[in-house]
C-alpha cells in the first residue's frame, strides 16, 4: 500500500478538532492544512532560527532539558533534538491501543499547526503522511506524569517514526523501519527544536479523554434506550419521565434525559400490574442519567478546548517578537474532567447492573423466570452474565479513584507538582470500554426476556430496538457460552446510536 492510494476521511485545519474526529483516526485520515497555516508554521520556525542565531537563551534549544536547564546544550542541535527522544524512550507496560496512538498523533498535529511551537513544516507534514496510512507506533502505557506533556509516550511514537522500535500495521507488529518502508515513508529526521515540540504536549491525555467522551455520549443514549425497553417489557408506568416532574428539579441534563425517555416510550402501554413506585433503578433514571449527561458535556467541552489549544513550552509569537516560557503542557484541566467522567460512567454501570438484577429476580420482574432461564434448574440462563457484570462494575468502582491529585514530585523537583492527567484519561477510556460490556449484558437480558414472554414493546422505538436485538442474538435455550454475545450486543448498541451520540439540549 502506498500513501497516495488511500481514500480517507478528510479533516481540515484550521477547524475544530472533536472527539468524534479522534475516532475517525482509527483508520487512514487525510489532514489538510491551509496555505496560511503552513505559512504560519514556517514563519514561526524562521523566527526561532533567528533567535538562536542571536544568542538568546531558549529552553530546550540552547539549554538542557528539565532539571538540567542550567546547563548549556551541545552545539549539534540535531543530536540534541534526537537525543531527547532517546532518553525519554523508557516506557513500560502493555502497548496502548493503536487507535489511541493514532489519535495522539492527530492531537499533536493540531497543536503544532497553530504555529506557536517553532517546529519545521516538514515534520508536521510527515506526521500527516503517517496518519494517511493505517500505521500505529507501538507505545507502552506507562511513563507520563501528565506534566511537561506526555513526554515518554510521545517519545516512543516519534522514535518509531524515526525508524526505531516497532509499528503496528493491520494488527501485525513490525520493525519500525520495515513498516515505514512498506508504505513508502522515509524515517523522520529531527533538527532544531523539533524533538521538544513533538513530545512536549498533552496529546495522549487529550486523545484518551476524547475517546472516552465520545464513547460516554453514546453510552448515555444507549443506557436510556435500554431503560425504556426495560420499562416496556416489565409494563412499568411512565410518569417517572414526566416533563413537569423533572423540570421542577431544575437540572437541564435531567430534562434532556427525560425527554429522550418520553420519545422512546411514545405509544407504550403500562400493564397496571406494577407497584405504585418503582425501585430507584427505574424511577430515578432521569436524575441519574441526566447528571451523567451533564458531566459528559462538561468533560467534552474541556477536552475539546485542550485539543484545539497549544500544548507546549516555550511558545513563540513571531508577530510580537515574544518567547514565553510557562506551563501550557500541564494537563490539569483534562485530568479533572477525566476523573469526573470515570465517576459518572461507573454510576451508569451501577444503574445497568441493578436493572439487570431486576430482570433476573422473579419477585420483581413481572412473572419472568428466575435468572431468565428457559428451564430453571436444568438450565441457568443468564446467571453467569450477571456475575460477570457485577465483577465488571466492581472493577470500575476500584478504577474510579481520582488520579488528578495524586501528585508525586519528580525530575529533581523541577516537576514538583504534577496532575497525572494521562493516567486519569487512560482510566476514563478503559471505563468507557467496561461500561459497554455491562450495557451489552443488559441488552442480552432484555433480548432473553422477550423470548421468555416479556411484554412486547408497543412504542416504535422499543419495537425497533427489540427487533434488532432479536435479529443479532439467538435466545439462550439451551445454555451456551455468552461471552461473544455480550460483545456482539455492545457492538450493536454502538452501531445503533453512533449517529445520535447524546440527547440534545433544548
Amino acid at each position: 500500500m502506498t500513501v497516495s492510494s488511500v481514500s480517507a476521511c478528510v479533516l481540515r485545519f484550521p477547524g475544530l478538532l472533536t472527539a468524534r474526529d479522534l475516532e475517525a483516526a482509527r483508520g487512514p485520515i487525510r489532514v489538510e492544512l491551509s496555505e496560511s497555516a503552513l505559512a504560519r508554521i514556517g514563519h514561526c520556525r524562521e523566527f526561532v532560527d533567528e533567535l538562536l542565531h542571536s544568542g538568546r537563551p531558549i529552553y530546550g534549544a540552547t539549554t538542557g532539558y528539565g532539571a538540567l536547564v542550567g546547563f548549556s546544550a551541545g552545539a549539534d542541535m540535531t543530536r540534541h533534538s534526537q537525543g531527547l527522544v532517546d532518553f525519554l524512550s523508557v516506557g513500560q507496560g502493555p502497548p496502548l491501543a493503536p487507535e489511541l496512538v493514532r489519535a495522539m498523533l492527530l492531537a499533536r498535529v493540531w497543536s503544532l499547526a497553530q504555529g506557536n511551537s517553532g517546529v519545521s513544516p516538514e515534520v508536521v507534514t510527515a506526521l500527516i503522511e503517517v496518519l494517511t496510512t493505517g500505521l500505529a507506533p507501538v507505545v507502552p502505557e506507562y511513563g507520563s506524569v501528565g506534566a511537561s506533556g506526555d513526554l515518554v509516550p510521545l517519545a516512543h511514537a516519534i522514535g518509531a517514526l524515526m525508524g526505531r522500535g516497532e509499528i503496528i500495521d493491520g494488527g501485525i507488529r513490525l520493525p519500525a523501519a520495515q513498516a515505514l518502508s512498506a508504505v513508502g515513508l522515509p524515517p523522520l529526521t529531527l533538527a532544531g527544536r523539533d524533538g521538544l515540540a513533538l513530545v512536549n504536549g498533552t496529546a495522549l491525555t487529550s486523545a484518551a479523554a476524547g475517546f472516552a467522551c465520545a464513547r460516554a455520549a453514546r453510552s448515555v443514549t444507549a443506557g436510556l434506550a435500554l431503560t425504556a425497553l426495560l420499562a416496556e417489557i416489565l409494563g412499568v408506568e411512565t410518569e417517572f419521565a414526566s416533563e413537569a416532574l423533572v423540570r421542577a428539579a431544575g437540572h437541564q441534563g435531567a430534562v434532556d434525559a427525560a425527554r429522550l425517555l418520553r420519545t422512546r416510550l411514545a405509544g407504550a402501554r403500562p400493564s397496571g400490574l406494577r407497584p405504585l413506585q418503582e425501585p430507584y433503578s427505574l424511577r430515578c433514571v432521569p436524575q441519574l442519567a441526566g447528571a451523567v449527561l451533564t458531566s459528559v458535556r462538561h468533560a467534552t467541552a474541556v477536552v475539546t478546548a485542550d485539543l484545539n489549544g497549544v500544548s507546549d513550552n516555550p511558545l513563540f509569537f513571531p508577530d510580537t517578537g515574544e518567547v514565553v516560557h510557562g506551563g501550557n503542557f500541564f494537563g490539569q484541566p483534562v485530568a479533572f474532567a477525566a476523573d469526573l467522567l470515570s465517576s459518572a460512567l461507573t454510576q451508569l454501570a451501577n444503574l445497568a447492573e441493578r436493572q439487570l438484577d431486576l430482570l433476573m429476580d422473579p419477585h420483581r420482574n413481572t412473572g419472568l423466570p428466575p435468572s431468565l432461564s428457559a428451564a430453571p434448574g436444568r438450565e441457568h440462563g443468564l446467571t453467569g452474565v450477571q456475575i460477570a457484570a457485577t465483577a465488571t462494575v466492581v472493577a470500575m468502582r476500584r478504577a474510579a479513584v481520582p488520579a488528578a491529585m495524586q501528585s508525586l514530585p519528580t525530575n529533581q523537583n523541577n516537576q514538583d507538582i504534577v496532575p497525572f492527567g494521562t493516567q486519569a484519561a487512560l482510566t476514563a477510556y478503559e471505563q468507557a470500554g467496561r461500561l459497554r460490556w455491562v450495557h451489552g449484558s443488559l441488552a442480552l437480558a432484555l433480548r432473553q426476556a422477550r423470548y421468555l414472554g416479556g411484554r412486547a414493546p408497543r412504542s416504535e422505538a422499543g419495537a425497533a430496538l427489540s427487533e434488532e436485538l432479536c435479529a443479532a442474538i439467538a435466545p439462550v435455550d439451551p445454555d451456551r457460552p455468552l461471552d461473544v454475545d455480550i460483545r456482539r450486543a455492545a457492538d450493536l448498541l454502538d452501531d445503533l446510536f453512533a449517529c445520535c451520540p447524546e440527547p440534545a439540549e433544548e
